[in-house]
């Protein structure tokens, strides 16, 4: 009923009947724990594609990596946003993740440049410096205070926004020492973008509850704070425009620039799409994008590292061989593999986010997954697919010890004999210039930024800034739970959340060069 109210029309059929159903109940989806979770135990009991109906409403669940690469890359263009899109479109408009393929060709080759070798150098410089700025107030907190306690996941959401302000459109967010209205906005159009693609009506659709639902009303607002912020600085880009061609835009001495922004160099592209609301969107999209995801990687990374003490040593011992005091640059980063692997073994256990939707433009044949039909799977035009990035990374069919937090996994080859070369396995050496695993090394078993032609362009921004952030906070800081791993809890949105914060507490490091030696650096990054 729920179904039918809401969307006001039965959906045609989608095809695949040869498509285990998963023998759920909806009931299961009314519990503590979030939907990726009920979907894992569907998985495990109906294959890698399974369907799942709730009332005229059928989603078809992937969790096998020969499928998503076909959705994902091999017919890429057969597949939308769907839901997401209709969930998104009213925050981001047409930027990259909403976008539809028209629109999203044209943006994604203007965009791709951006994220060049000199940029990226110039990043982790300041990564660096925003990180510095966690580091005084934190110092703060723990100045004469040896039971200091805080919320990590707070203290890296403040952190990633500061580092998207500045590396997007060059605007200093402060988060970390003050909340001004244009923080408020962010943090309230991110919970309504989660509240949206959680909750099952899309009452917001309903045009007066843009008037009479408190929200709703908030949301708009917050919108209107977001988007004058942002108006003015493309408004100042512009005015300051010195138009070029890509190479030489690419050219440019980075460390000498006062603005090395993503806007900067969108809008000194020459024959760039300049129109304000094309650029807004690319800017929303990257800022709601970028600054939550890298917070939750970080926060489920540290909450791994407390819970796996062993790991923690080993990473240390590399942090404090490789860096010392210094303030990491990226070739630091090229000497950190432990650290590296870490980092992706975070985001194997916890993907940020944990599901991915698509939907189909036309008719299409899934092919075999490794344990299913081998005939494949026929679906229809409008088929709502859920690629299951948590099922993927958790499988016990692609991954030893699925469950068990090891970073060494990622330097050794691993494959499943009964998969008859269906499925290429791990391979290390396979993932070519990328100082990171990927979904290529690992034959789309691993899908921490999607994969294909509409992979995420931010993915080495995403993990530079967390190995950045997360080499300087271990040398300087022990963390401890606060009362214990069970407290954190789980949740999801658009990206997995914990139910509870990251309560910690925190307490300088008594190692030599990680005390009283680290302040002139610190005194260097603020000159």
């Amino acid at each position: 009923m729920l179904t039918q109210v809401s969307q006001g029309y039965f959906q045609p059929d989608v095809g695949g009947e040869n498509i285990p159903v998963a023998q759920g109940e909806l009931s299961d989806l009314a519990g503590d724990e979030p939907l990726f979770k009920a979907l894992y135990q569907w998985f495990l009991d109906s294959g890698g594609v399974y369907k799942l109906a709730f009332g005229p409403k059928a989603f078809i669940v992937v969790s096998d990596p020969v499928v998503v690469r076909h959705l994902l890359k091999e017919n890429a263009f057969n597949y939308d946003k769907g839901v997401l899109a209709e969930i998104l479109e009213p925050i981001m408009g047409k930027g990259l993740i909403p976008a539809d393929l028209e629109t999203w060709k044209p943006r994604r080759r203007a965009i791709v440049p951006a994220f060049h070798k000199a940029y990226l150098d110039a990043m982790v410089a300041m990564f660096g410096r925003c990180t510095h700025e966690t580091i005084r107030s934190l110092d703060a907190l723990t100045e004469g205070n040896p039971q200091a306690m805080t919320d990590m996941e707070e203290v890296f959401l403040s952190l990633g926004l500061d580092i998207i302000g500045l590396g997007v459109f060059n605007y200093d967010f402060k988060s970390i020492n003050k909340e001004s209205p244009v923080i408020k906005a962010v943090y309230g159009v991110l919970k309504e973008a989660e509240h949206r693609s959680t909750f099952y009506i899309p009452y917001w659709n309903i045009p007066i509850t843009r008037y009479i639902v408190p929200r709703q009303r908030k949301f708009r607002a917050d919108l209107e704070v977001i988007n004058d912020c942002l108006d003015g600085l493309i408004a100042r880009a512009k005015q300051t425009r010195q138009a070029d061609d890509v190479e030489a835009l690419q050219a440019r001495d980075y460390s000498k620039v006062t603005d090395p922004s993503l806007l900067r160099f969108l809008v000194d592209m020459r024959d760039a799409d300049l129109s304000d609301k094309q650029l807004r969107d690319d800017l929303m999209t990257m800022l709601i994008a970028g600054h939550e995801t890298t917070a939750a990687v970080l926060t489920w990374t540290l909450f791994a590292l407390m819970s796996n003490p062993d790991v923690e040593a080993k990473m240390l011992e590399e942090i404090d061989s490789v860096l010392g005091d210094k303030t990491p640059d990226l070739e630091d980063l090229k000497k950190l593999p432990y650290v590296r692997a870490a980092l992706a073994e975070s985001l194997r256990m916890y993907p940020q986010p944990p599901i991915l939707i698509r939907r189909s433009l036309a008719d299409d044949v899934l092919p075999a997954p490794l344990n299913g039909d081998p005939a494949g799977y026929p679906i229809g035009k409008g088929a709502d697919i859920f690629i299951s990035v948590w099922n993927l990374h958790r499988s016990p069919h692609l991954w030893k010890d699925p469950n068990v937090f090891r970073p060494e996994r990622f330097s050794e080859a691993h494959s499943n004999p009964g998969f008859n070369g269906a499925w290429a396995g791990y391979r290390p050496e396979a993932q070519g210039s990328s100082i990171y695993p990927n979904e290529v090394a690992a034959d789309f078993a691993f899908i921490p930024f999607g994969g294909g032609s509409r992979k995420c362009v931010g993915d080495q921004f995403a993990l530079t800034e967390a190995t950045v952030a997360i080499a300087m906070l271990l040398r300087r800081y022990t963390f401890r739970f606060a009362k214990g791993p069970g407290d954190v809890g789980m949740a999801t949105g658009a990206t997995i959340h914990t139910a509870n914060g990251l309560k910690v507490k925190v307490s300088r490091r008594q190692t030599e060069g990680a005390g009283a030696a680290n302040r002139p650096a610190l005194a260097r990054a603020s000159a």
